[in-house]
């Protein structure tokens, strides 16, 4: 398996918010995949997956960037729903009536509550200011 494939499964594992150090990465590979990465090897993959987009460099830590978290899980998740609904299909060779087919509801909107503002029924009071005027004293 490649390296950045190994990096990537366990940044997902791993969910650190501000990212996981290379040594982490190290140890969590040992750990879960029962293999090791060299050095070097590890190294240059980060740099690699840095250049590539796939990769964030937070201080000596990396973390997965937004476009390589989301397309990952619905990769793997559509193919098998194809695939499983595709014999069902085939089964069926008898000749029937079609069923109609079912309209997809959408969920009612929610009606937008209008917030007025309740005005207090007190009324503020407004003071003024009188001025004071000094008179100068000639001499």
């Amino acid at each position: 398996m490649a390296t950045i494939a190994l990096v990537k499964e366990c940044l997902l594992a791993l969910k650190d918010r501000t990212g996981s150090s290379p040594h982490a990465i190290n140890k969590w590979i040992d750990t879960e995949k029962k293999t090791t990465v060299k050095k070097h090897v590890m190294r240059s993959a980060l740099k690699k997956g840095v250049e590539s987009g796939t990769l964030i460099q937070v201080k000596g830590s990396y973390k997965l960037s937004p476009e390589a978290k989301k397309p990952a899980p619905k990769k793997k998740a559509a193919p098998k729903k194809k695939a499983a609904a595709a014999p069902k299909k085939k089964k069926t060779t008898a000749p029937k009536k079609k069923a109609a087919p079912k309209k997809k509801t959408t969920a009612p909107k929610k009606k937008k509550t209008t917030t007025t503002k309740k005005t207090d029924p007190k009324k503020k009071k407004t003071t003024t200011k009188k001025k004071k005027t000094t008179t100068k004293k000639k001499q």
